[in-house]
């Protein structure tokens, strides 16, 4: 897993002040993205355990409300190992802090997947990463969902970019069996 860079106090990517993990790799490639220098697998710096240990300094810190992970995509293949280590000693780690995630896969796409023309290989490997995907998930408190679209650019919206983009309350949604919207 590579990341870009780690933000120590953010304003912008979730509620409160947070620390943020830019990640690389990202197959959306949305036209207009913000970031098209995390697109790239390779680009960035391979998050070590120095990176590892700035983060959860970082993280300590009692006025920090929470990580917010972004990219990239940190649920692309490339970062779901390593998303899945940090989130689950997160949540060990600071229980009463709180996770945002950014991606650009829609809700429905990890929980309702649906194919067309993929190999049987490739509905498996699809289905094993939504598992991993799913677990990520299930220990965040708001997913930020869906591709930005240009077109659908508003700069009005908190935390997101394009109308499209979803602030999904992750513990009511599970808890209710249907996407329930994080209320800003």
């Amino acid at each position: 897993m590579n990341y870009i860079k780690i933000e120590k106090e953010s304003a912008i990517s979730g509620n409160g002040l947070r620390v943020v993990i830019w990640l690389s790799s990202c197959s959306h490639n949305c036209p207009g993205c913000q970031n098209p220098q995390t697109w790239n697998p390779n680009s960035g710096i391979v998050f070590d355990q120095a990176a590892h240990n700035e983060l959860f300094e970082q993280l300590s810190k009692d006025y920090i409300s929470g990580i917010t992970f972004t990219g990239g995509d940190p649920l692309h293949d490339n970062n779901l190992r390593g998303v899945l280590d940090l989130v689950n000693e997160f949540h060990i780690s600071y229980p009463k802090k709180n996770i945002w995630l950014y991606t650009g896969f829609y809700w429905e796409e990890i929980f309702e997947p649906s194919f067309t023309e993929q190999s049987d290989e490739e509905i498996e490997k699809y289905l094993q990463d939504c598992e991993i995907r799913k677990r990520i998930i299930s220990m965040c408190d708001v997913l930020v969902d869906g591709r930005y679209v240009d077109e659908l650019r508003d700069l009005t919206l908190k935390f997101r970019g394009s109308s499209n983009q979803r602030l999904i309350d992750v513990q009511q949604s599970l808890k209710k069996g249907e996407v329930m919207l994080w209320d800003t």
